[in-house]
């Protein structure tokens, strides 16, 4: 049986609209992968968790080390997890956090998850790759080892990256940013002790990611350092990011830690502009967040009532504030 080095789906020559299609049973990628890969094309494939529900079952059963990823932007997805195997928190994507954002705060974060160790990494500057590798071989209770994470959280750049620096084996995973691009277990041998097994990306619910285009998705994924975006506001006015939601306020002082692709507009009147989405009225506390799920989060300095529209799909909710010593590295704070 031969298995697509990108998704991991068995690769058939029977039915082009199934998954595993390619013209050549010896072939390593199937023809979706191939496209990925080769052209950026991305044909969609709809999933959801409850369909890759056996391969997290497995999973929990093996007792092996799970890997799991987290992109910080979306930390709150760690609530969500329910494994009971050992686990190293992976916290990924350090080159698009701003510079004033120190590791240690990050690594402060709790769950009910059995974490025995955390590590902070960018792939991309090869930041602590060789910290989490010795993890892994530390934590290890067999040569087997899974990665885990919500789609867009870095696992199959990651794993590139562990095969480049660690290993002779030149196959590279398929990397998308579209969800489900990973449809099953994917083995990839390091060396003679150590297999990470690549999983399908867990898909959240209210995710702005399920629901875009791969054009729009590509700006709405940060590719590199966040600027945030700071707003004084003294009266009345609306703050318009894309065609995704617009925020209304009166007074406060707001962060914005999003993509630097996307667009934001300031508008100081009354404007009927984005009517057409739910509105959505939060009671925010002092040093809050406003998380959009998914797209990034809004940081709120003062209590205040605020209105927000945007697509019923797309959650959003307010939490205490999860990196409040930006307010040290911004002088208006």
């Amino acid at each position: 049986m031969n298995k697509c080095m990108g998704c991991g789906a068995v690769i058939q020559t029977i039915d082009t609209s199934k998954e595993g299609y390619a013209k050549d049973i010896e072939s390593k990628f199937c023809e979706r992968c191939f496209r990925i890969k080769h052209y950026n094309e991305y044909q969609i494939v709809n999933k959801t968790n409850e369909d890759f529900a056996n391969i997290f079952e497995k999973i929990e059963k093996s007792k092996d080390l799970v890997l799991l990823l987290v992109d910080i932007l979306d930390i709150d997805s760690l609530n969500n997890i329910k494994f009971t195997n050992d686990i190293v928190l992976v916290i990924t994507k350090k080159d698009v956090w701003p510079r004033g954002i120190n590791d240690k705060n990050i690594l402060t974060i709790n769950t009910n998850l059995n974490i025995v160790d955390k590590v902070v990494v960018s792939s991309v500057k090869n930041y602590h790759m060789d910290e989490l590798f010795n993890k892994i071989n530390k934590h290890k209770n067999s040569e087997n080892v899974y990665v885990v994470g919500f789609t867009n959280a870095g696992k199959s750049t990651m794993i590139n990256k562990i095969i480049r620096n660690y290993s002779e084996n030149e196959e590279n995973l398929t990397v998308s940013a579209m969800p489900s691009t990973t449809l099953d277990f994917l083995k990839v041998k390091i060396n003679e002790n150590l297999t990470l097994i690549d999983t399908p990306g867990l898909i959240e619910e209210g995710n702005i990611c399920n629901y875009v285009s791969g054009k729009d998705l590509k700006k709405i994924i940060p590719n590199k350092e966040i600027n945030p975006k700071i707003y004084q506001i003294k009266t009345k006015q609306s703050i318009i990011v894309e065609d995704i939601f617009r925020i209304d306020t009166a007074k406060n002082n707001l962060i914005f830690m999003m993509s630097n692709s996307l667009n934001v507009n300031r508008i100081y009147k009354e404007n009927d502009k984005l009517n057409n989405l739910k509105k959505i009225t939060l009671n925010v506390l002092p040093n809050s967040d406003i998380v959009i799920k998914g797209l990034g989060f809004i940081k709120v300095k003062e209590k205040e009532i605020i209105d927000i529209y945007i697509d019923e799909k797309i959650k959003v909710y307010v939490r205490k504030s999860l990196i409040w010593f930006l307010y040290t590295f911004f002088s208006l704070w």
